[in-house]
């Protein structure tokens, strides 16, 4: 009956979320509904978006019991009387050095807030993609074999950052079990080390931290040491990812997104030195607990079943969030300098 069908998205104003928002939009055929309460995201992320009469922001905590159907500016989407046709739930707090902080809210959000999701879900019969994490498989393996999705994997339910890593195979139970009992189409996404624009700053994720250092001539610190070594994603290939999984049919199972690069941190942050001219060093300290190295992952199913590749190489992706972050030094709060000699502007 609706010329245009109504997508909810947890998190929305999040890094990823924000350019998930953006790239539904830009579609055409949806009203998307952007939930957020900004703990660990940032409104600027979709400013731009607020005039688009086919985007609406929803300042609530997902781990609080809620229903769309109150909240009078989503009339115009027909909420109540249309439903929600997709639901991409990609909300949980996620923050290097916040981590300690938002334990409780990280816990919730993989346990109560997930289920106050499946329920949305259930009430309104929506297809729904959650966004599950590289963390499910355990630890990087000795031999650094890439994990495939039939992998069990192995963690350590009680240790110190449990609530996150546990709790993303606890919600891959949920979506399971509520996909068996309620007949529910529901996709899951396992996605690896994540960078582009609008990525948190001074947070202890390294590549913006990298970047506006580098930019400043500010030493570039790795948390960690020379070893340090890890796939990176860009944000782009992630959305278009995810996009393609949501219209996959309703068995294809978990399906890993990443990088199948392994690129040493090192070799990032002299990069980043020399594409900004900049003349910072490199510096170690020590691990950041949320901030680890991360296994690889194995995605030939989703190259095969999804026909996707990370199509942005990482040149292209750090030069895409340098050239961000010198657009928007001003609203960023920075003075830079004089760049113009450095960069050739």
């Amino acid at each position: 009956m609706a010329d245009k069908k109504n997508i909810v998205v947890t998190g929305g104003s999040g890094f990823l979320g924000s350019f998930l928002c953006e790239k539904l939009l830009e579609a055409g055929d949806a009203h998307v509904i952007c939930v957020d309460n900004f703990v660990t995201s940032q409104e600027s992320n979709i400013d731009h978006l607020l005039k688009n009469a086919d985007f609406e922001f929803i300042n609530q905590d997902i781990n609080k019991t809620f229903d769309l159907d109150n909240f009078s500016e989503l009339a115009r989407f027909k909420v109540k009387f249309l439903g929600v046709q997709e639901i991409y739930h990609l909300a949980c707090p996620n923050s290097g050095k916040k981590f300690e902080s938002i334990k409780m809210e990280t816990l919730l959000t993989n346990s109560t807030g997930m289920k106050n999701i499946l329920d949305m879900a259930v009430k309104y019969k929506a297809k729904m993609l959650h966004t599950s994490s590289v963390v499910v498989y355990g630890p990087r393996p000795v031999d650094n074999a890439p994990y495939t999705e039939t992998d069990f994997g192995s963690v350590d339910a009680v240790s110190p950052r449990s609530c996150y890593d546990e709790g993303k195979r606890f919600t891959e139970t949920m979506c399971a079990t509520y996909a068996d009992v309620h007949a529910l189409d529901i996709k899951i996404a396992r996605i690896s080390r994540t960078y582009g624009p609008r990525l948190a700053l001074f947070d202890g994720q390294m590549i913006p931290d990298f970047i506006t250092n580098a930019l400043d001539n500010k030493d570039l610190v790795i948390y960690g040491d020379e070893t340090f070594s890890t796939s990176l994603i860009y944000v782009a290939d992630i959305v278009d990812g995810i996009m393609k999984l949501m219209k996959a049919p309703r068995d294809i199972g978990p399906v890993n997104f990443g990088s199948d690069i392994d690129v040493p941190l090192v070799d990032v942050a002299r990069r980043v030195i020399e594409m900004t001219g900049s003349a910072s060093h490199i510096t170690f300290q020590e691990p950041l607990l949320f901030i680890t190295q991360l296994g690889l992952l194995d995605i030939t199913k989703a190259r095969e079943k999804l026909n996707w590749l990370p199509l942005v190489r990482l040149d292209e992706g750090l030069k895409r969030s340098i050239d961000y972050t010198i657009a928007n030094k001003a609203l960023l709060g920075f003075n830079f300098g004089d760049l113009k000699g450095r960069l050739g502007a």
